[in-house]
């Protein structure tokens, strides 16, 4: 039986398609003579793309946060015929000290970024399972791996992300079902226009919550070196590879970030040896 990287034509189905990487990676996808079923939260926002594409976009709108338009998507989609590839890549990020952020601000966040992944991922593993295969990719961020201030409740959507589908991935590789967690870095997808900031206090103006949230309010593009159409077309490319890599890990600033906060947390790790010993029953 050919395995769903095989298929000539490939269904995907991609949310926050409305711009950024979402956009750029249902582009590339319609570029290369696959369909998809793309989410967005603005009815003309891909109008361009179904004009030159036809039938091989659909266009759903669709609010993540919401459980059951989650399932009423999901499911209409379903009966047009199997999905190959999910891209959960629908985000946004609150920014501002913990104490400063609202309940409800936090709330949303991880519905966002955790919750709505984790239902979109449960409702195609079954019919994956059934139809013999199908890959998932998890738009992650280097944020799944290091923490900065500023971006603490983002920080736990994306972390919590990356355990579920590390969780995840070992249930279901043996019905060749693949997750792949892309963790890029700065990218000029227009994302740092669309963050949110909790209402400043006093107390944080000064440190490293306020540094950080005037770096933010103030840079411009430039600062953004990763290129949403080559990441677009490197995360296409390993839906074609046999065996994808669970991490994917796009971007100088991404590969140096992780890998010292990985070597820190490695080198403590080995100071408590012995104490993680210690504990046990003596025999």
């Amino acid at each position: 039986m050919p395995t769903p990287s095989d298929k000539a034509v490939r269904h995907w189905f991609v949310t926050g398609a409305s711009g950024g990487l979402g956009r750029q990676l249902t582009e590339h996808a319609l570029q290369c003579g696959d369909r998809v079923t793309a989410t967005v939260r603005r009815p003309a926002a891909l109008e361009d793309l179904r004009e030159t594409y036809g039938d091989r976009l659909t266009v759903e709108i669709l609010d993540v946060t919401r459980p059951v338009d989650v399932d009423k998507v999901v499911g209409r989609t379903l009966q047009s015929g199997p999905v190959d590839i999910v891209v959960n890549n629908a985000g946004y990020a609150v920014v501002g000290a913990a104490e400063e952020m609202a309940v409800e601000q936090i709330r949303d966040q991880i519905e966002v970024l955790l919750l709505a992944p984790m239902l979109i991922t449960r409702a195609f593993l079954k019919p994956m399972r059934e139809q013999g295969g199908g890959r998932i990719i998890q738009i992650s961020s280097m944020g799944g791996q290091i923490g900065t201030p500023t971006h603490s409740s983002y920080h736990a959507g994306k972390w919590g992300l990356e355990g579920f589908t590390e969780s995840v991935s070992r249930e279901v590789c043996g019905f060749n079902i693949h997750l792949t967690l892309v963790e890029p870095g700065a990218t000029r997808t227009g994302f740092a226009s669309a963050l949110h900031y909790t209402t400043e206090t006093a107390a944080y103006r000064d440190n490293a919550v306020g540094q950080t949230r005037r770096y933010l309010e103030t840079a411009d593009d430039s600062v953004f070196t990763g290129d949403p159409a080559r990441l677009a077309a490197a995360i296409y490319d390993t839906t074609r590879h046999p065996n994808p890599p669970l991490r994917l890990t796009l971007g100088s600033d991404t590969y140096h970030a992780i890998h010292t906060a990985l070597t820190e947390r490695l080198t403590a790790l080995e100071t408590q040896k012995d104490l993680a010993a210690s504990v046990a029953f003596n025999r």
